[in-house]
């Protein structure tokens, strides 16, 4: 069957083989926030149909800095709700099932079982940490993005890798962001990375940023990675 003509564009640097992949592999969105927005908007437009997106908050006017789902006409709506009703305005064939409920110790398995990826676009350390034991018991792969001010960091933790827990220490704690503020272009750019580790996870596509760090850094034009070693 040929690559449907939505897809054109995705030929040379995806085959039509892998562009029919996409379209079957299953992917939770763990926050459709900052993050979450844009990556929901990058991964159904390669071609992901079966997205779960998780958030139980709503849309507020300081979301409308920088998060791509939020206007002035979704603020008070579910971010779940808007980033399904988003994916169906994209492609009308896509199966994306939004889930109203924060993530916790009780129900992070759960949330995500039966996914082929799960991506942490997440705002608390303690929702992150969750998610992340949930992923590894259940070996499913996680792409993990984190933005503070003008800085973004990325990692793919596949089951047994070394993962950011190495530079977080204890599960407990909220974000770095309240203190140094949340930028466009910080969010846009460290999505655009999670959505294409994503897709190479699915794809087992190599240079995956696995056991390492990416950091971003927007103020100075640069990024650089750091090794993470194994937790004992």
């Amino acid at each position: 069957m040929p690559v449907e003509q939505r897809y054109l564009r995705n030929i040379e640097a995806l085959t039509e083989e892998e562009c029919r992949t996409l379209s079957e592999d299953r992917v939770a969105v763990a926050g459709c926030g900052g993050l979450g927005g844009s990556v929901v908007e990058a991964l159904a437009r390669i071609g992901v149909r079966h997205l779960r997106l998780i958030d139980a908050d709503v849309f507020d006017e300081t979301n409308l800095n920088r998060q791509v789902l939020c206007t002035e006409a979704t603020v008070g709506l579910h971010k779940a709700e808007v980033a399904k009703r988003r994916i169906l305005e994209i492609d009308r064939k896509a199966k994306p099932e939004a889930i109203v409920s924060y993530l916790d110790e009780s129900n992070a398995a759960d949330l995500i079982r039966g996914m082929d990826c799960v991506v942490d676009c997440l705002d608390t350390l303690e929702s992150r940490f969750w998610l992340a034991h949930a992923c590894q018991a259940l070996g499913i792969p996680l792409v993990y993005g984190a933005i503070a001010g003008w800085f973004g960091q990325v990692c793919t933790v596949h089951p047994g890798d070394a993962s950011f827990v190495s530079i977080y220490g204890e599960p407990f704690g909220t974000s770095q962001h309240a203190r140094l503020g949340s930028l466009p272009f910080a969010a846009y750019a460290t999505a655009a990375v999670q959505a294409a580790e994503t897709v190479k996870v699915l794809l087992g596509r190599p240079g995956q940023i696995r056991n390492r760090l990416l950091m971003i850094d927007l103020l100075d034009g640069s990024m650089e990675s750091i090794e993470l070693a194994p937790i004992p």
